[in-house]
């Protein structure tokens, strides 16, 4: 398709392929509608007959060995820009190193998956830090370089809007600075990232179901609550990056150069990782510090502050090793905090639900705390069907991440 005077008509339509200048130098090949007259003015009625001809669209994704025309349907997919070369990779290894840690082999994986297995379902990759110069943007525009037109950079706000056709038959959704807080955006790339089949929807045109494939790759500035993420989600693979450590200018172009090398590298190495769920790794293959920072910070705010009043109790209760409380006390200890309205209900489904805890047989005498006007936490005898929770338990709590997964409460 390097000829820009191309046409097709396909199925009753005439379209005219056309590569369009970016801002960055690059070109990108679209199809526009094109007139029967238009084309008879500039070619002449004969040349209708040359213009080649296909019974309607299909998207189906290949790199190496990429079909345009598939039973006489004219695949939307666009060809992969790159051919293997023997070389070793040199710059990218360091990169992806840089990138994914002590996880790069799996890292490595993800890549080969995209090359031959592109209809494979994937993690949602999401690169964070707060820091300035970590790479996030190069890998993104890295990406974009292997994959050409068959991935897309998009802002929130094309990702939120209802017109979707820009990027739903892509290979790869990429989203800069990301920040979708809201729950309908963490449900909907959720939803997304293991859906085979999506309606696709383009202005003036009616929606239409086509399979999808799409891999989400999500950068963010906001290491926190970029997105809401549940405790016991599994789908995110979230790498928080570090500054790099040397001020490589010219990386980007240093990394382009030597993507025909890494396809071959890529084709050459064996997957470290079989495939084993899914989402082809297993939940511990891809969980991270950074994965856990943001479950915790997303916990609804009742059960932070339980756990923060917990934490206050025994912080000046030294010697307790054990606090005891009936829902009652943590109510009355809520609304000290100004935390006012919480119902029964609430506060027992995170302590039997979320903190795994059980309340005794039958009502017995524990050792009750009351929180003084003063400041003072004092101490009574009191009698209740109580909670019971360990020092160790209430330190889980606070700090998940300085505590194996298998230890005291199991949160993931």
């Amino acid at each position: 398709m390097e000829n820009t005077n191309a046409y097709l008509r396909i199925g009753t339509v005439y379209y005219k392929v056309v590569k369009k200048p970016l801002a960055s130098g690059d070109k990108v090949e679209l199809l526009l509608p094109w007139s029967v007259e238009c084309i008879k003015q500039d070619h002449g009625k004969s040349f209708l007959s040359t213009i080649p001809k296909y019974d309607g669209f299909c998207l189906v994704p290949a790199h190496l060995n990429y079909q345009r025309k598939i039973e006489n349907f004219y695949n939307r997919y666009s060809p992969f820009p790159h051919e293997p070369k023997a070389g070793y990779p040199k710059q990218i290894l360091m990169f992806l190193n840089h990138v994914f840690g002590e996880q790069l082999e799996q890292g490595l994986d993800y890549f080969k998956i995209l090359l031959l297995y592109p209809t494979q379902i994937l993690p949602i990759l999401c690169l964070v830090s707060r820091e300035r110069n970590t790479g996030k943007t190069t890998f993104l525009n890295f990406c974009k370089a292997i994959f050409g037109d068959n991935m897309t950079i998009n802002s929130n706000e094309d990702f939120r809007s209802n017109f979707n056709a820009e990027w739903a038959n892509k290979l790869i959704i990429g989203v800069d600075e990301t920040f979708l807080d809201k729950k309908e955006d963490s449900e909907r790339i959720k939803n997304l990232s293991t859906s085979r089949y999506y309606k696709i929807e383009a202005k003036g045109q009616d929606r239409q179901e086509i399979e999808f494939f799409g891999k989400f790759i999500l950068c963010s500035n906001n290491e926190d609550n970029f997105i809401q993420i549940e405790a016991s989600e599994i789908r995110y693979w979230i790498r928080r990056l570090p500054t790099l450590t040397t001020d490589h200018r010219n990386l980007l172009a240093d990394l382009k150069n030597e993507i025909p090398f890494f396809i071959h590298y890529l084709i050459e190495r064996p997957f470290a990782s079989p495939p084993s769920t899914r989402m082809w790794f297993r939940p511990e293959q891809i969980a991270t510090a950074a994965l856990k920072h943001i479950k915790r910070y997303n916990r609804n705010r009742l059960e932070t502050e339980m756990a923060q009043i917990l934490l206050h109790i025994i912080d000046t209760k030294e010697t307790v090793q054990t606090v005891c409380f009936c829902i009652s006390d943590m109510q009355d200890w809520l609304q000290k905090k100004g935390i006012h309205h919480r119902d029964i209900a609430s506060i027992r489904k995170i302590l039997q639900q979320e903190w795994k805890l059980k309340p005794a047989d039958n009502s017995n005498s524990y050792l009750q705390y009351r929180f003084g006007s003063d400041g003072i936490i004092y101490e009574f005898m009191q009698k209740g069907r109580f909670y019971a929770i360990e020092n160790k338990q209430v330190l889980k709590l606070n700090n998940p991440d300085d505590f194996d997964d298998n230890n005291i409460i199991q949160r993931e």
